[in-house]
């Protein structure tokens, strides 16, 4: 009865609009703005005049940021609700729905040109998007920083189905939980009378808990539960959560981007829920609401935000369409940035836009300019379901890496028959996706490993709740380290076989890392950091994995996991994508810091030390340094801004700056 209906389709919307014939893709720009305060921001739009049938309508909305004023507050850094409606002249109907990361100055993954596109596919809403109509970003933040830029790709063609009405059901926001105003209140029955002219109807339900009450932090961390009531029967339940913010692709952030949610995550698109009515027939009369599980709390009430309306739908117009939906991988499109750059197993999303089974899909793939390769999928694919294919491992991706070439490379994949037949829709058949490739290392390295002190039965309790593992594309473990203690440094030597493809996979079952700021900033919770870095045999030299410069999995502020695929070499000092090894580089993290940071440099050798200095020029520390990670305890320190000199054994200074909280 229930289905996430994912609007943001990743790959798909960058590159299949670009397949369509001359004239098939007509793009309309709408809003561009600066996101300053809690506000509307309306923009007159022009849309086609609706003479044309639309295969897909995609909504393109790019978040940016800008430098605020001086002296402002959370310029940037807070998660703020942002909601984006049509407006015609009969009503308002909202299009999509995300949530603003926290973007901090000083998180390496937003720099001062960072932009982050949410795709939403509205075709359900081609009624309203024809001539002239409003488009409103309301924006519900107290701080400015951010930038919006909305465009639509209307690609001509054949829908899945004809939309044949919409009529809204809620739309506002309601605190939960006051015994003197309940959401039953607010949240009620409502009566309709259904078109003459329909074949099925579903609910498509968006709602996000905010705020935080003195019970159970409700809604913004509490899950409850609604139930879709059907002419006074229950026809659907579904808990209002999020339980993968963990696994957030826009990572690392700042704030508390990593704790599960009530149906969002920071810094990612909000998804509709979708609930099938059954049984309704042309021009009949029903009645429709949501009800809420009982809940009462006193003091402060947080509230959902919500939009509902019912999609009437025509019959769907094929009996046999596969959909290429989108390109898990190799893609370097941002909402698949965990999984890329990948191995040599190209993996893709299948709809089924039809109504038959599919049970054979034929693909044709490979990357431009190369040799391309044919599979054949045998499996069962249901109406209107999704399925993740993996494809045989592609040997061009392979030499790819080898090369050690940081070029951006194009992967192409075509579905070429369905069912040992023709696909009834050819249009939506193809996908182009750019990628770089994955690093390529010696086959035998050191993976250091220092654990944090928590542990899978609590702090400083044995064994670990992280650990690592190196698996081949077959999924055979090659290597892990599980199980290991709290507060403990390793050093595994690995030896792989040469000229072959693989993944290091890191698990943390607490998904917070292996260092998150929130422990920095609160030392009572008694969580010490750690790390993960590869080194080179034989000496203090680190090798480069996807994240910025050395510090390997993103300072190791990853959430629940982190995947590094490679290939290998026998060559001891083979180029490294990106990179080189004879490049200096240093950091410091997290920054700012509380308690301790750490101080990263990927070349040491004998004689280099590090100098930390306050605003007023005093030394405050010097110290020789042994280790790639060197941790620097801030008992001696005030709060406030400090320089931190590398000097090399040569007499190089490379200086960070970084500010100590306290």
């Amino acid at each position: 009865m229930k289905k996430i209906v994912l609007q943001f389709l990743f790959a798909f919307i960058i590159t299949n609009a670009l397949f369509a014939n001359p004239g098939d893709t007509t793009w309309v720009y709408a809003n561009n703005v600066q996101l300053n305060y809690y506000n509307n921001f309306d923009t007159v739009v022009t849309f086609p005049n609706g003479s044309k049938t639309y295969r897909n309508i995609l909504m393109y909305f790019t978040l940016g940021e800008y430098n605020c004023p001086p002296a402002s507050t959370y310029c940037h850094q807070w998660d703020y609700t942002v909601i984006n409606y049509v407006l015609t002249s009969t009503d308002t109907t909202e299009l999509s729905r995300l949530i603003t990361p926290y973007a901090n100055t000083g998180v390496p993954r937003f720099p001062s040109t960072w932009t982050q596109r949410y795709v939403y596919d509205v075709t359900d809403y081609s009624s309203k998007l024809q001539n002239s109509a409003k488009i409103r970003i309301l924006y519900s933040g107290y701080s400015g920083g951010f930038t919006a830029n909305i465009k639509f790709a209307f690609i001509e063609g054949v829908p899945e189905r004809n939309v044949k009405a919409i009529q809204n059901l809620y739309r506002g926001s309601y605190t939960f939980g006051n015994p003197s105003n309940p959401i039953s209140s607010n949240v009620t029955v409502k009566n309709f009378t259904a078109p003459a002219v329909f074949q099925s109807a579903e609910l498509k339900y968006c709602i996000t808990g905010h705020g935080s009450d003195n019970t159970t932090q409700c809604c913004e961390f509490a899950s409850h539960t609604y139930s879709v009531m059907l002419n006074g029967s229950q026809v659907a339940q579904q808990a209002v959560w999020r339980n993968d913010c963990g696994f957030n692709q826009l990572y690392p952030q700042g704030g508390t981007w990593l704790y599960d949610r009530a149906n969002w995550c920071p810094g990612d698109a909000v998804s509709k829920y979708s609930h099938l009515l059954p049984g309704l027939t042309a021009s009949s009369n029903y009645s429709l609401g949501v009800s809420f599980d009982t809940y009462t709390t006193t003091g402060n009430y947080g509230s959902y935000t919500m939009d509902g309306h019912v999609v009437y739908y025509g019959p769907y117009n094929h009996t046999t369409d596969a959909y290429l939906k989108d390109v898990i991988a190799p893609n370097n499109f941002e909402w698949h940035f965990r999984e890329n750059p990948s191995g040599s197993i190209p993996r893709v999303k299948v709809h089924n836009n039809g109504t038959a089974n599919i049970n054979s899909l034929t693909f044709n793939y490979g990357v431009k300019d190369s040799v391309f390769q044919n599979y054949t999928w045998t499996g069962t694919l249901s109406p209107q379901a999704d399925s993740t294919i993996a494809l045989p491992a592609l040997n061009t991706l392979l030499n790819i890496s080898m090369t050690a070439s940081s070029s951006v490379n194009t992967f192409i994949a075509r579905i070429t028959n369905v069912n040992g037949a023709a696909d009834e829709d050819t249009t939506n058949n193809i996908q182009r996706t750019n990628f770089n490739n994955a690093p390529n290392y010696p086959s035998k390295f050191v993976i250091q490993f220092k654990t944090n002190s928590e542990g899978v039965s609590g702090i400083n309790m044995n064994p670990s709740e992280t650990s690592w593992i190196i698996t081949d594309m077959n999924n055979n473990t090659l290597y892990s380290r599980t199980n290991a203690n709290v507060n403990t440094t390793y050093n595994d030597t690995v030896n792989l076989p040469p000229n072959a493809f693989y993944k290091l996979a890191i698990t943390d079952l607490g998904c917070d890392g292996l260092h998150w700021w929130v422990w920095d900033q609160n030392p009572s919770y008694g969580v010490t950091a750690g790390y993960l870095v590869l080194k080179k045999i034989g000496s203090n030299v680190l090798y480069p994995m996807n994240g910025y410069s050395y510090s390997g999995t993103y300072n190791n502020d990853f959430g629940c996991g982190y995947s590094q695929y490679f290939t290998t070499n026998t060559v001891s000092s083979v180029g490294l994508t990106n990179n080189t090894l004879s490049q200096l580089l240093v950091e410091v993290f997290p920054n700012p810091a509380n308690s301790s940071f750490s101080i990263l440099v990927n070349k040491l050798d004998a004689g280099d030390k590090v100098e930390i200095y306050d605003v007023q020029g005093r030394k405050i520390l010097d110290k020789k340094l042994t280790e790639n990670v060197s941790e620097i305890g801030t008992e001696n320190f005030s709060a406030g801004l400090y320089s931190v000199k590398f000097i090399s054994s040569t007499g190089a200074i490379t200086t960070k700056k970084i500010v100590i909280t306290k």
